[in-house]
C-alpha cells in the first residue's frame, strides 16, 4: 500500500492554515459581491393566498404580488370565514382574501406588495397581520380607471387591538 505521510504533528497547523489562507485569496471581490445576492433570492417568500374561487379582485391582486416579486400558492376555498377565523381575524378587520406568510402572519385584502415586503422585513412581536379592510377603490387589484380612495393598512396585534401601519394616500405610493 502507498502511503504518503509527509504531515507531521508540527507541520500540520502550517498546512491548514497556508489552505485557508489560499482559500481566501482566491476570493475575488466580484465573486463575494454575487453571493449576497445569490442568497437573498434563495429565500423570496412564498405567500399562501386563500381565496374564492370566483373573485377577479383576488386573481389582479396575486397578479400584482408576482409583479413585484412575491410568490403564492393559491387555495380556492368556499367558505373564507372558516380561514379568517383560524387565523383570528375579527370581522372588522376582514376584507375579501387572506394571505399567509411561512412565519404565519396574515395579510389580509389588498395590501400592496411592498408594504408585505417591508413588513416581513421587520421584527415583531405581538403582532398577527396586517389588513386593509374593505375593499379600498384603487388599491392592488381593485383598480377602476384612474380612480383612487386613500387607505390604510392596519397592523394587527395578537390582542385584537391594531394600529396604523402605513396611509395609503395616493395610487403611486403603492409601487
Amino acid at each position: 500500500m502507498f502511503s504518503i505521510n509527509f504531515l507531521s504533528w508540527r507541520t500540520a497547523p502550517r498546512f491548514v492554515l497556508a489552505i485557508v489562507f489560499s482559500s481566501l485569496v482566491a476570493c475575488s471581490p466580484v465573486e463575494a459581491d454575487k453571493a449576497p445576492q445569490t442568497l437573498v433570492s434563495q429565500k423570496t417568500e412564498i405567500l399562501t393566498v386563500y381565496k374564492d374561487a370566483n373573485c377577479g379582485c383576488c386573481e389582479k391582486w396575486i397578479t400584482h404580488l408576482s409583479s413585484q416579486g412575491l410568490q403564492s400558492d393559491v387555495i380556492n376555498h368556499e367558505n373564507m370565514a372558516v380561514i379568517k377565523q383560524e387565523f383570528n381575524i375579527a370581522a372588522r378587520y376582514r376584507s375579501c382574501h387572506t394571505a399567509v406568510s411561512s412565519q404565519g402572519y396574515f395579510f389580509e385584502g389588498h395590501i400592496p406588495a411592498k408594504y408585505i415586503t417591508k413588513f416581513l422585513a421587520e421584527q415583531h412581536e405581538d403582532v398577527i397581520g396586517l389588513t386593509a379592510p374593505a375593499m379600498p377603490l384603487g388599491s392592488p387589484g381593485m383598480e377602476v380607471g384612474d380612480k383612487f380612495m386613500p387607505y390604510q393598512i392596519l397592523l394587527i396585534k395578537a390582542d385584537g387591538s391594531h394600529e396604523i401601519y402605513a396611509k395609503v394616500d395616493s395610487y403611486e405610493e403603492q409601487f
